[in-house]
């Protein structure tokens, strides 16, 4: 037998999720007979879904060498870092991403991605020892496309994983912000409501009324004749929010291949602009609770990429 003290890290989640966690190659169905079989929670059988807590000791009804083999690490190959820090404090960790990184892996790109870059980091920092955590690791509460540069929150450790995410969840403690360039002369503020749907075999999204709520809040910075630039506060997380909201309004962002017309879109390739023009650029933090002081109040923001303030000189006129 084997016994397990649950941290404070991996306190709050299911016993069957901290199990396929911590026995990276346990298969899933292996991980519910084990729990129906092999394990006990201070001494009792357990479900599937009970919630481990701080200080619960887990029994394991195995050989040491069996958990070995299923709890041998996964080798990585070291992901080089290419994300800016714009905040940084014991328990949040704000990073301003680059265009072409995943934030996380996909079925293509499983080493190269903003979250094996930035556990990287806290390793080389010694703020994070992945030998020691049996299913912690550092992660994103909101995450943006591939080719949308800005700003990630980071929770560097469990605790401020799970509030921050809660946080967002509320809408009224941390406000988005995004710099954009859009095809068409906007001139007004806008409120964009439609619902969203998404089609995850095509990856794109649409406005339908089947779909989720969505909301975006839209103000010309600069009007151009052609194009203009534009802040964008989004009040929900859906997938393409912005792209969609604005394409649907008629002013479709400046080199979105995806929601733009390929007219346009030829026309902004000869002036070197391929790729939508979308910036993740200010954090605003209200109302946070005692664990996230340090927050309180704070204002981060990241500066739009070269390539953006480039097309920004050359097209907002």
């Amino acid at each position: 037998m084997i016994k397990i003290t649950i941290t404070a890290n991996e306190a709050d989640q299911r016993l069957d999720r901290f199990l396929k966690k911590y026995m990276k190659r346990a298969s899933l169905s292996a991980i519910y007979k084990m729990i129906r079989k092999d394990v006990k929670i201070n001494g009792k059988r357990a479900k599937e879904d009970t919630q481990l807590r701080e200080g619960d000791e887990l029994a394991l009804y195995m050989t040491e060498e069996k958990l070995a083999e299923l709890t041998a690490p996964i080798k990585k190959k070291a992901a080089k870092r290419q994300f800016k820090i714009a905040y940084e404090d014991e328990n949040v960790l704000i990073v301003d991403k680059p265009k072409g990184l995943l934030t996380h892996g996909d079925a293509h790109e499983k080493k190269n991605t903003l979250v094996n870059q930035v556990c990287g980091y806290l390793q080389d920092k010694g703020e994070y020892y992945p030998s020691r955590e049996k299913t912690f690791v550092p992660s994103p509460v909101n995450r943006i496309d591939r080719n949308t540069t800005g700003l990630v929150i980071f929770g560097k450790t469990a605790a401020a994983l799970r509030l921050l995410t809660g946080l967002l969840r509320e809408r009224d403690h941390v406000e988005k912000y995004y710099m954009t360039i859009v095809c068409g002369k906007l001139d007004k503020e806008m409120t964009l409501e439609g619902k969203l749907a998404k089609d995850h075999d095509r990856n794109i999204s649409s406005v339908d009324d089947e779909g989720k709520e969505a909301k975006t809040q839209v103000r010309p910075l600069i009007t151009g004749e052609k194009f203009s630039l534009a802040e964008a506060r989004i009040f929900t997380g859906r997938t393409h929010q912005i792209r969609v909201h604005l394409a649907d309004a008629g002013y479709p962002l400046a080199g979105d291949v995806k929601y733009g017309t390929p007219k346009m879109s030829e026309y902004l390739r000869k002036q070197g602009v391929s790729m939508q023009l979308l910036h993740a650029y200010k954090l605003v933090f209200n109302n946070m609770p005692e664990e996230l002081a340090a927050l309180e109040g704070k204002v981060v923001e990241a500066a739009p990429p070269a390539d953006f303030a480039r097309a920004k000189e050359k097209l907002v006129r």
